[in-house]
């Protein structure tokens, strides 16, 4: 295989990564309502099938600590309510007629701590990820230089630019990291 296919390939990896980390940490608490919160929990909905809230329901936020859930079929309200208190998120959702409130109360000093501390470990399993990818891609081409296949001149170039690579992701995730712990911490 070519260097330049596995730097491609490398870099592809490295990049959907990087996605992962950045769907995650939309997820990891703020002040702010979000949809992002709430999306992806699983609800048993119909008899034994789970779906992720998104596919039952639009979720809005017409206030900044307020999300309104409204169910695309009545039925679920109730299975929706009990998935968002089993999610174990400390959020308390309230039936309203036809629609769902859930008022985000105001975090305190130590729970913005402890979503911080849940950021950075999302932000660290990303690096892992990062490095495996680089690991794979270097042995990938020491395989490809004992094979004969790439010269060793080729090899000293595609390490380098894995490691390129490598810290150019290792510095999105942490610059997404920044973000989302001023987001955190802004009262």
């Amino acid at each position: 295989m070519p260097v330049d296919d596995i730097l491609l390939n490398t870099e592809e990896k490295m990049q959907k990564s990087e996605e992962v980390v950045v769907a995650d940490l939309t997820g990891v608490r703020t002040g702010k309502a979000s949809p992002a919160l709430v999306e992806n929990i699983n609800i048993e909905a119909y008899e034994g099938s789970s779906m992720r809230l998104k596919e039952l329901a639009a979720i809005t936020t017409p206030e900044m600590r307020t999300l309104v859930i409204q169910p695309w079929d009545a039925s679920t309200i109730h299975a929706i309510e009990k998935g968002i208190q089993a999610a174990n998120l400390g959020l308390n959702p309230s039936v309203d007629g036809k629609l769902i409130r859930i008022s985000l109360p105001d975090l305190s000093k130590e729970r913005r701590q402890e979503m911080v501390k849940s950021a950075r470990k999302l932000a660290e399993d990303g690096r892992v990820s990062i490095r495996h990818v680089r690991r794979e891609a270097i042995e990938t081409l020491k395989t490809e230089q004992k094979a004969g296949d790439i010269t060793e001149d080729d090899l000293s170039l595609g390490e380098k630019e894995v490691q390129k690579l490598t810290d150019a992701y290792v510095k999105k995730i942490d610059e997404h990291l920044t973000a989302k712990e001023k987001d955190i911490l802004t009262v």
